[in-house]
């Protein structure tokens, strides 16, 4: 078992990272050490609801507790944002604390770029309606003026990120016949505070929703065609954690403190020069034609995406090895990739989340060519392997082995 700090304290682009069990009592003195008298605690209702959850930072936060929000929801609207935007002005806050999953902490950072963009609901939807080149992005080159802190309580790895993008017509409103969407890539929030006790607080299922969509930031970094060693670095040191404590935490092998420990600090390391492409492409083509759950589509996909990789193209195999534990020493490619295919099953069998395209109610086996052009087409291929040619056939393939 590979040991952890117990505590640390890294500044990554303006984001200071605070990594420690009970750093939740430390939020008073850590928003007054940035001029913070008022802070809004953003998360959805689940969150909200959970004591365990949220009396430590309710006690941490003290008399800076101005109020909470607790109404984001996984859809993303961006009617979210802007009651979110009310409801600081109503309160007074001058700093938001978004708790939970991907969900609350992409709807609090693009509301404080909503802040500064100047358009209201109205307009957006206006110019959403007028086609994705009027829509544009959110404030581009303008910093948000309200400072975000992030309290991340799954493993979803959206936590040091600018991006996140909110809907703003839904399918049947769009003029691409998909739902439209918008982000700003403003600042970075001001702190990330990685407590792994409030990790414990999350119901399993939640987390291992959310553990597959953070170990492929991991699998996908080395074999991204701007991958770099620093990126290697840190992607294949945090698989060595992910693929040990992932199953312990959110799966079916037997957990403790120290594997929680182990899977905050490995989801951190995956997204801190992370370079995400075809996995998270088949997500984003899912998500293009369904409401479903990104990890559960990672899930299934994410051997079959590999497989299909090692067929074509090196793809890093040896990293992804290192990083999954899978012996490489006289042996040759073939086996290598089937080794490290057979590790990243193994991490996601050990997690209660379907295993084939066919188990999702939402999906129809007659989308499948559908989904393979706009996967083809995701802007998250641009990262694909230089030497990798993804086309629709092939992709839809790939589909139908997971099918």
């Amino acid at each position: 078992m590979l040991p952890i700090a117990d505590t640390f304290e890294h500044d990554y682009r303006g984001c200071e990272i605070l990594y420690g069990r009970g750093r939740a009592s430390e939020l008073s003195a850590i928003l007054g050490d940035r001029g913070v008298v008022d802070a809004l605690v953003v998360c959805g209702s689940n969150v909200g609801a959970n004591d365990d959850l949220m009396d430590p930072i309710r006690e941490g936060l003290g008399d800076r507790l101005a109020g909470v929000f607790d109404g984001t929801t996984p859809d993303k609207r961006i009617e979210t944002a802007y009651d979110l935007l009310d409801k600081r002005a109503e309160v007074g806050a001058d700093a938001l604390v978004a708790v939970g999953g991907g969900s609350s902490l992409d709807i609090a950072r693009q509301a404080t770029t909503l802040d500064v963009d100047g358009r209201d609901l109205d307009a957006l939807r206006a110019d959403a309606a007028d086609g994705p080149d009027e829509l544009g992005s959110l404030a581009p080159g303008s910093d948000p003026a309200i400072p975000l802190v992030v309290i991340p309580t799954t493993f979803a790895g959206a936590d040091v990120s600018t991006g996140g993008s909110l809907e703003v017509l839904p399918a049947d409103e769009s003029p691409t016949g998909q739902p439209m969407t918008v982000s700003g890539d403003g600042a970075m929030p001001v702190v990330d505070l990685a407590d792994p006790a409030l990790f414990e607080t999350t119901p399993k299922s939640v987390l291992a929703g959310s553990a597959m969509n953070g170990f492929d930031k991991g699998i996908e970094t080395p074999y991204a065609r701007d991958a770099t060693p620093v990126s290697d670095a840190t992607a294949v040191h945090g698989l060595r954690l992910l693929s040990d404590a992932l199953p312990r935490v959110a799966g079916d092998r037997p957990g403790s403190e120290a594997a929680m420990d182990r899977a905050v600090v490995g989801v951190l390391l995956v997204q801190l020069d992370r370079r995400i492409s075809v996995i998270h492409a088949f997500g984003h083509g899912f998500a293009r034609r369904y409401d479903v759950q990104q990890g559960d589509i990672h899930a299934i996909v994410a051997p079959h995406v590999l497989a299909y990789l090692f067929d074509e193209i090196d793809a890093s195999r040896r990293a992804l090895a290192d990083g999954l534990g899978v012996d490489v020493g006289g042996r040759d490619d073939e086996a290598i990739g089937e080794d490290v295919v057979d590790a990243v099953t193994a991490v996601r069998d050990a997690l209660p989340t379907p295993g084939r395209l066919r188990d999702v109610p939402e999906t129809d086996e007659s989308d499948l060519p559908a989904i393979a052009e706009y996967i083809a087409d995701d802007w998250s291929m641009d990262r694909a392997p230089a030497d990798l040619d993804a086309t629709p056939e092939a992709i839809e393939g790939v589909l139908r082995a997971a099918w």
